[in-house]
This record gives structure tokens, sequence and C-alpha cells, in this order.
């Protein structure tokens, strides 16, 4: 049996649905840290990884990438919501827009929410006060998976990958420093500034009545 190193990574920092964002990640040539970054944005919230809700943006994003079904066909589908399709969606649009943008994170991260690789885009307050922009809150999230592998000037897991871990954690570390992690259960400010509400993943797969579809913010 071979065991994905980098599915093990991912899974060993809590990442929910490890597997499936590695493989869509090594599909498309990204670092897969960086794939489960935006995963923590759309679906969890600070400090938090992904698959914590698959709804959001008024009903219109949809899935753990949240692919908004206003811009994407795909999101009015079935498969918008297996987390193996809506990963492998995800990694290539943020491929082709890393690849748009000269492989500048910023820009294409931007651009996957808001379509403008200028634009701030949705706003995330963190536990330490900081009021980050879309892109520069998905480059905490992977700051803070990474850990000392974004310290590496190395190209992640393929030649063919489009971002190098030393230009991401470069653009990561302009960022305000991390506080200390709120306990588990306890009431946090990083939780209460997330306003998007918890979904129960299986229970939506298993719905019949729920005739809405998940997508993302692009």
């Amino acid at each position: 049996m071979t065991i994905d190193p980098a599915a093990s990574r991912l899974a060993a920092e809590g990442v929910a649905y490890a597997p499936e964002i590695a493989s869509a990640a090594r599909r498309h040539g990204l670092d897969p840290e960086l794939l489960a970054a935006v995963a923590a944005q759309e679906t969890g919230g600070p400090d938090s990884n992904a698959g914590r809700n698959v709804v959001g943006d008024g009903g219109h994003g949809h899935g753990l990438f949240q692919i908004d079904d206003r811009w994407h066909a795909f999101a009015a589908t079935p498969a918008a919501m297996e987390p193996a399709a809506n990963a492998d969606y995800a990694a290539s649009m943020l491929s082709g827009l890393l690849k748009e943008y000269g492989g500048n994170a910023r820009e294409a991260l931007s651009a996957y929410n808001s379509g403008s690789p200028t634009a701030s885009g949705t706003k995330t307050v963190w536990a330490d006060g900081s009021d980050l922009s879309y892109a520069d809150s998905v480059l905490r999230h992977y700051d803070r998976l990474a850990g000392d592998r974004a310290h590496s000037e190395a190209v992640a897991e393929s030649a063919t990958t489009v971002a190098s871990i030393g230009t991401l954690r470069s653009q990561a570390q302009a960022l305000p420093v991390l506080p200390p992690l709120a306990p588990l259960g306890g009431t946090s400010h990083a939780a209460a500034a997330y306003h998007r509400a918890a979904t129960d993943y299986l229970a939506l797969l298993h719905d019949d009545t729920d005739d809405t579809n998940d997508s993302n913010d692009s």
C-alpha cells in the first residue's frame, strides 16, 4: 500500500479531506498546503481547517471550496458536494490563476475569491484583531499549515508546481504574528468573527429535499 506523504502531512495537521486535497493538488501542480489553506479559509475559519460548513454566501457557495453557482455551472451539479470533485475543480481554477498571474499567489488568491487580482475580497478578523484580506488570510492559513516546511526554498511536490514554498513563505511572513490558539470548545474572538454557520456535510449529501448545490467564491 502506497502512502501519500502530502496527504499524511495534511492529516497530521488535522486537515479534513486530506487525501482529496492532496490528490487534487498533485494533479494540478499545486503546493498541497496552499490548496488546504484555501479550503480552510472557505469552510473553516481562523485557526481552523476545512469542512465545518459547506454551503455559504446566501446559499450560492457550495462544497469544500465554496464554488459559487452564480459563476460556475459545476456548482449546480451534485458533484459539487463531493469533496474530491470539489477539490479538483478548485485546484484547476487556482492553478490556472497562478499561471495567469505569473505565480503571484496573492493576486491569484484575490482573483479566486473576487475575480480581480487587486481586490481585497472577503475580509476575515483573526484572534489578534488582524483584519485581513482574503488572500492574506489564506496565506496565514498556509503559514500555519506548512510550518517549518514553508521555510524551504524548494518547489513543492513536483517540478510543475506553480508557486514555490519560498515565495509563499515570503508573502506569509509579512502578516501579523499569530497569537496562541484558544482552547478547543472555548469561546474566542476568532470564532465569533467568522460568520459562516456550521453545516453537517454528510447530512447535506443525503438530504434529498435540498435542491441547492455547492460552490466557491469566485
